[in-house]
């Protein structure tokens, strides 16, 4: 039996660095024969992607060698409020010659058994809590309003949209009930995009995050408000029900008022929350790069309103 704990992290794991995870015994004794719940994306040291992707036990000296699911089970324990790792059959990969990041699908990726407790979130800095959160919440708007969604999809997103704008602020100052409903919210979302899919605000910071290795949930949270204003016509009424969940009264709104309202309350949760609302690092001459990177992003497709590059282009420029 092992407890599992993280020795590597960086913010944007890449094709060098995804063996992150080391199992302990339960004395703490480092064990130097397996890698535990890596995503394992070579056939051996040198190869290139292939279409497989490995969970499991991996030996750290025999990288050739090929594990499936079934030798092992997996459990997860979430330490972050915001990815929902846990609940999908998505991982992310860093390609940092290429300066792309690969969104990979595969469901070996979901775990037996995911263990989410607040208490392991509890240690997360400010600025994490901040920045994870975010990312769950454009999980649950780009979820709720992207061209896959129905009606079980619909009810996970709405309901992780009321608990993060219940709970995000609250979380950011490690109250305990903030933590608590960030950890649902997380989850309940997650199983929710794991089956609908995403959009271009997460296209765009995947994009902002393999060229300035700007942290993920930063870059959703600076993208989603610029994301929200160019949808907003291609949404129906659903930002009514976003701007209800943050508790506006929309009664009598017209849907131009309501779907600002939706908007300016997500912004503004972001600035709450300490998230920054422009890229410092954003630079004129990357803008061809970032804007073909982001067109051409897994998650593109699923954005409720076709992006041309030069759509790409005026959205990043409000970063700037």
């Amino acid at each position: 039996m092992h407890t599992i704990f993280t020795f590597y992290i960086i913010s944007n794991p890449d094709v060098e660095h995804h063996n992150s995870y080391a199992a302990f015994d339960i004395n703490g004794e480092m064990k130097n024969c397996t890698v535990i719940f890596t995503t394992e994306p070579f056939r051996k040291p040198g190869d290139m992607f292939f279409d497989h992707m490995v969970t499991g036990l991996v030996p750290i000296d025999d990288l050739g060698t090929l594990y499936t699911k079934e030798d092992a089970a997996n459990f997860a324990v979430p330490t972050t409020g915001g990815t929902g790792a846990e609940s999908t059959i998505n991982y992310v990969i860093t390609d940092v010659e290429k300066k792309r990041k690969f969104v990979c699908v595969d469901p070996n990726d979901i775990p037996d058994v995911a263990v989410v407790d607040p208490d392991m979130m509890s240690s997360m800095p400010k600025g994490l809590t901040a920045s994870t959160g975010m990312d769950a919440l454009t999980h649950a708007i780009e979820g709720y309003t992207t061209k896959a969604a129905w009606a079980l999809a619909d009810c996970l997103d709405l309901e992780a949209i009321k608990l993060i704008a219940k709970n995000l602020r609250k979380a950011v100052q490690n109250d305990p009930d903030g933590r608590e409903g960030m950890a649902l919210a997380q989850y309940v979302t997650a199983m929710a995009y794991s089956n609908v899919g995403l959009g271009i605000a997460h296209s765009m910071a995947h994009t902002l995050g393999a060229v300035y290795d700007t942290p993920h949930g930063v870059a959703c949270a600076m993208m989603l408000p610029i994301v929200m204003e160019y949808n907003q016509e291609y949404t129906g009424e659903k930002f009514r029900d976003i701007a209800e969940a943050f508790g506006v009264d929309t009664k009598g709104m017209s849907a131009d008022e309501y779907r600002k309202a939706a908007i300016d309350a997500v912004r503004q949760l972001s600035v709450d929350v300490g998230i920054p609302t422009k890229l410092e690092k954003l630079k004129e001459e990357d803008l061809p790069f970032l804007c073909e990177s982001a067109a051409a992003d897994a998650c593109a497709p699923g954005n409720p309103r076709a992006a041309s590059l030069a759509d790409f282009e005026a959205m990043f420029r409000k970063l700037m």
